[in-house]
């Protein structure tokens, strides 16, 4: 059963200029060290930021609470899983949250192409669980 969908886009661009302007302070503040090692070692880093930016995004909407609710951009992690496919862990609150709504699979999917990165996030859940918004 799907108990949530978030989508998210972002400008490359906008992405490159934050790591720009606050490097080490952005990096650390809006991703893991897997996911900054990860990056670093791509031709475009500011591409590879931009996706898992929109990933935790998308995610974020799907969960029903964008980043509140003492949820940390540390908690949303995306890794690289079996034949390169994109998967999106949780941690923290964020797992938590994700509990809470009766969450068991989080599938992600992401691009990035003409300046843009998209990313969309289904959240799965068992048979029986509502989905409904939380207080």
């Amino acid at each position: 059963m799907i108990l949530g969908i978030g989508i998210d886009q972002v400008e490359i661009d906008r992405i490159a200029s934050l790591l720009e302007r606050e490097p080490e302070r952005a990096r650390e503040r809006l991703f893991t060290a897997a996911e900054r090692d990860t990056c670093e070692d791509r031709a475009r880093p500011a591409q590879c930021y931009a996706a898992r930016f929109a990933a935790k995004e998308a995610f974020l909407k799907a969960l029903g609470t964008g980043l509140g609710r003492g949820i940390s951009w540390q908690d949303v992690e995306v890794v690289v899983g079996d034949g390169g496919r994109p998967e999106l862990l949780t941690r923290g609150k964020a797992r938590l949250l994700l509990e809470e709504i009766g969450g068991r699979a989080v599938h992600l999917s992401f691009s990035h192409e003409a300046g843009l990165a998209v990313a969309a996030v289904v959240i799965e859940g068992r048979k029986g669980s509502t989905g409904e918004p939380r207080a």
